[in-house]
């Protein structure tokens, strides 16, 4: 049967219309430029290089290169293979099966096999300070050298974020497992041997990390880049000058507000907040419960009322930050509006202080306390430290305000309750199992920074806390952190002064840069240079 003509000439319109196409757009994808060295900066210098038994920042950002999880995250909360090519969650909560990738290896050549994997995940529930994290696995069986089946008492509805790559490196057994302690291992610093996509040349503490291409990497072709720099310096200026002058290609965890504004109009930087909506990072002043007089909640109570929080986020941070009420980030699912807040009210700080029995004395003071801050980020931390000491002088409480050298020297005075109060950057982490819990259960009263380094301790808690973590019903989760949001906000271990509004700072020159969940703190293998 003959074409008829409008047909045929729809066809040939619609045959021209995919060659222009074809013309316009290249069939396959670019591939992405290989080599370079991407040179990046940190305020906070790690002790040491291994996220099995140390969280925070400082550690993260070269754990997370040097060392594979089973699985990373996108930038939908969606769970993506990595070192694990598939898995699945039992429907009880129960159990999870890790199916892991064939011909994957440690940087030393021998094979990542189950039993790597169960070594190292029983060694981060007995090393990592977030013991809730993995609280409820009993162990890891392993039915071959593929196979990793993750074995828990309750459910545990946390158990697949937690296999991301800052909270579940994978350690070589044949390494770590020499009955050394993991915490003061010294293959922790040299001769690190890894599963990630770079490995360790160079580890110079409070200068700098180096880090080259792992040839051997499980996913073909990858890292893009030859090598990876960590430069350290806890000064935000300098770190600023090197990447404005193009030392650095990239700046993470930017909040200093004079610095954002300066970066946003800088044509050779790109600029973005995207890929910290896992970390939940909150800004707050702890309270150390077991001294006098933060060990009255009256107290905690009148120093809460000296606090002008939107003062702090719009004047101290140029509008970059927002206000926070309680323990659980506003973004997150289980964050609720009814708290116990506390407006500004000098008055009712005076009223509270002296109906505690701290009257002002004939000079005006009624105590002395001192405040601690982490150092590598003055704009969340010093600076309010600072404008708080100024607050509580109105009420009659004197503050010292106390600078420690580096991150490990207020670590220890934080661990071993050498402290009065102290500002804290703290993550959530992505689910309150990880990240929340840690903070308020007193059977995490440790002598470990991020632990609950308050000594708070109440029974209410602990049981909504343990009931919440267990329940895979994100409703019923939802009410047990409601009452435990009230009751903390109430009884007041902490001060929440504001959500921290980090940024990763690039040159334009960069492409892929890391925003994922985790953001800075994923595995660079696909970030190159255009």
């Amino acid at each position: 049967m003959p074409v008829s003509l409008p047909f045929a000439r729809r066809r040939a319109l619609a045959a021209m219309a995919l060659l222009a196409a074809a013309i316009a757009w290249p069939a396959a994808a670019e591939e992405p430029k290989r080599g370079g060295t991407l040179v990046f900066g940190s305020t906070q210098s790690p002790r040491h290089l291994n996220g099995a038994v140390q969280s925070g920042i400082a550690t993260a950002l070269p754990s997370t290169q040097l060392f594979a999880s089973p699985l990373r995250f996108d930038d939908k909360w969606n769970a993506q293979p990595y070192l694990a090519e598939s898995w699945s969650l039992a429907p009880d909560g129960k159990s999870l099966t890790l199916n892991l990738r064939r011909g994957a290896v440690f940087h030393d050549g021998k094979p990542i096999t189950s039993e790597d994997v169960a070594f190292s995940i029983m060694a981060i529930k007995a090393n990592h300070p977030f013991t809730t994290m993995l609280g409820p696995v009993e162990k890891v069986e392993t039915p071959d050298a593929q196979t990793a089946i993750i074995r828990m008492s309750t459910p545990h509805p946390a158990i697949v974020l937690a296999m991301s790559p800052a909270l579940c490196p994978i350690l070589p057994k044949h390494v770590y497992g020499d009955g050394q302690d993991l915490k003061s291992h010294p293959r922790n610093s040299t001769n690190v041997v890894g599963s990630g996509p770079f490995r360790l040349v160079e580890f110079k503490p409070g200068q700098r990390v180096v880090m080259e291409r792992f040839d051997k990497f499980f996913i073909a072709g990858r890292p893009y880049l030859d090598k990876l720099i960590m430069n350290i310096t806890p000064d935000t200026s300098s770190l600023m000058l090197s990447l404005e002058r193009g030392d650095l290609q990239m700046l993470p965890f930017a909040s200093v507000p004079t610095d954002l504004q300066r970066l946003a109009k800088n044509p050779q930087v790109q600029l973005t907040p995207a890929g910290y909506e896992g970390i939940g990072a909150l800004n707050w002043l702890a309270f150390n419960l077991t001294k006098k007089p933060l060990s009255d909640v009256k107290v905690r109570k009148a120093i809460a009322h000296t606090l002008d929080k939107n003062f702090i986020s719009k004047a101290l941070m140029a509008g970059f930050a927002k206000p926070a009420d309680g323990p659980i980030v506003a973004s997150s699912p289980f964050a609720v509006n009814d708290l116990v807040r506390y407006p500004v009210d000098l008055k009712k700080a005076v009223e509270l202080l002296d109906a505690a029995g701290y009257k002002a004395g004939a000079n005006g003071e009624r105590f002395k306390l001192s405040i601690d801050y982490l150092p590598g980020a003055d704009d969340q931390q010093k600076t309010v430290a600072e404008y708080i000491r100024t607050q509580l002088k109105k009420v009659g409480i004197a503050v010292e305000v106390r600078t420690s050298a580096d991150f490990p020297a207020w670590a220890k005075r934080m661990a071993t309750k050498d402290f009065d109060m102290s500002m804290d950057s703290v993550f959530n982490w992505g689910d309150p199992v990880i990240g929340v819990h840690r903070t308020y259960l007193s059977t995490n009263i440790k002598p470990i920074v991020w632990t609950n380094t308050q000594s708070y301790s109440n029974p209410q808690i602990d049981d909504l806390l343990n009931t919440a973590g267990g329940l895979l019903d994100p409703v019923k989760r939802k009410a047990y952190y409601a009452t435990f949001q009230k009751v903390v906000t109430d009884e007041l271990p902490i001060v929440f002064i504001n959500q921290i509004p980090y940024h990763t700072a690039a040159s334009k020159k960069l492409a892929n840069v890391p925003t994922s969940i985790w953001g800075p703190m994923s595995p660079y293998d696909e970030v190159h240079f255009k």
